[in-house]
């Protein structure tokens, strides 16, 4: 029998994806495919990603910057069916390793629209760029310079970018801030270094420089500090033409564009953000005497954190003086992020109804490391019991990316869900594998 959806006012699903839908039973359906029955097909832990949630971010994106390149940021998540649609909805990668450059490779994705980027390349990353034919790549320092340049064929040329780090200290949380001065990325537009740069490259007969580059961190939520920074890089690309004679016909701002993860969270406006920025490059370069330049994007996080979702078992509920422990079968090893940066998290029982009141309870993982917490002090039934199913939003970017085997626990599997049907992408990590890999004795 079918039942009827929850009213909205009932059930706050705002960052959950689109599709998905609440139930009067507990059940909670995404692309159409209720989320218990995939723990019960998968097990958990268990990570599902809508489909057309991410193809309609990508379209989204897309419409906001029709004359820019829109560059995917593999390293949110990235995995072949991911690529393929990204390729599919016309948007270009960025990679930071031979392994997502040969990944997206293999999976058919055109090298000339892919964009290397690594404060510390290894040989084997760039002999990788350079075999394969990626577009562009970015060059982060001045040891660089010559390295590429030195393994470019004879006859040939490389596009490159030169990343600038603009002095904008810009992200949600100072471990994902990498547009200041004192950070690993970059070269500094405040001591000389990008400028100097600049001329090095400018030097190499087998380099092409197309543009500057900028990343200036993660989650944010603000239009204010890439306007600052489209300033800025535009003030560079003018003294570039002064001390050089050279247009550069290239201006990408990078990505880490906020989403919410918990309702009434701040996100980026996309639209917003496109206009304004689109405006300021306008008004910049008129005002410097610059043609305005080609603008990339390298959205990461905002195309497919929203269309995850991350389904844990209750293993065991634990009362002391100060709070209520809930665990569960997952942690840290398929989500770092509340341990290395405090994120919160709005995480949601599905599977059964309750008409228990809220209590606030600590949702922890199942790993020994006391910082091990997926969601501190939230509201969840208090009868919450063990083998209960809960489901976390917000958990397609970060998540399975930066997942590690820690205690000898296997990375879960990814479900991909779209119009009623589900289909495996990535499965789990099985302890076979992890003895595979230990071959001494």
């Amino acid at each position: 029998m079918t039942v009827a959806p929850l009213a909205p006012a009932a059930s706050d699903l705002s960052v959950w994806p689109a599709s998905a839908v609440a139930h009067p039973d507990g059940r909670l359906l995404v692309g159409g495919v209720a989320l218990d029955e995939l723990a019960e097909r998968h097990g958990t832990p268990l990570y599902v990603l809508d489909e057309d949630e991410v193809r309609g971010r990508c379209r989204a994106y897309r419409d906001a910057f029709p004359e820019a390149e829109v560059h995917y940021a593999a390293k949110a998540f990235l995995c072949r069916a991911l690529a393929h649609w990204v390729e599919e909805e016309g948007l270009g990668l960025d990679v930071c390793s031979a392994g997502e450059l040969e990944l997206a490779v293999t999976t058919g994705f055109p090298a000339e629209r892919i964009l290397l980027h690594g404060n510390a390349k290894s040989p084997e990353d760039l002999r990788a760029a350079l075999r394969l034919g990626v577009g562009r790549i970015v060059i982060d320092n001045p040891a660089e310079i010559a390295r590429i340049a030195a393994a470019v064929g004879p006859h040939a040329r490389q596009k490159v970018l030169l990343r600038v780090t603009p002095g904008i200290g810009a992200g949600g949380h100072a471990k994902i801030r990498t547009g200041s001065d004192d950070q690993k990325f970059g070269l500094s537009l405040r001591d000389g270094h990008a400028q100097h740069a600049i001329a090095r490259i400018l030097d190499q007969p087998r380099l092409e420089l197309t543009g500057l580059h900028c990343h200036l961190g993660s989650q944010i939520t603000e239009v204010k500090p890439y306007l600052v920074a489209v300033r800025r890089l535009v003030g560079l690309m003018a003294r570039t033409r002064d001390a050089h004679g050279v247009v550069l016909p290239e201006l990408d701002l990078g990505g880490g564009h906020g989403i919410a993860y918990r309702p009434g969270d701040p996100a980026l406006d996309l639209p917003a953000l496109a206009r304004r920025v689109h405006t300021e490059l306008a008004v910049s370069c008129a005002s410097a005497g610059l043609p305005v330049p080609r603008l990339l994007v390298e959205p990461g996080r905002a195309v497919v954190g929203p269309a995850g979702v991350a389904v844990y078992r209750v293993l065991a509920v634990k009362t002391t003086p100060e709070r209520v422990f809930v665990a569960v079968d997952g942690g840290m090893s398929d989500n770092p992020r509340p341990a290395l940066y405090g994120v919160r998290y709005a995480p949601r029982l599905i599977a059964r109804p309750s008409t228990a009141p809220p209590r606030p309870v600590t949702v922890v993982g199942r790993h020994c490391e006391a910082g091990d917490i997926l969601a501190a002090h939230v509201p969840l039934p208090a009868d919450l019991r063990p083998g209960d199913l809960l489901a976390l939003p917000a958990a397609g970017a970060y998540h399975l990316s930066m997942a590690s085997s820690y205690n000898l626990i296997g990375r879960p599997p990814l479900v991909a869900v779209s119009a009623g049907t589900s289909r495996l992408l990535v499965r789990r990590e099985t302890l076979d594998d992890l003895r595979a890999r230990d071959v001494g004795l």
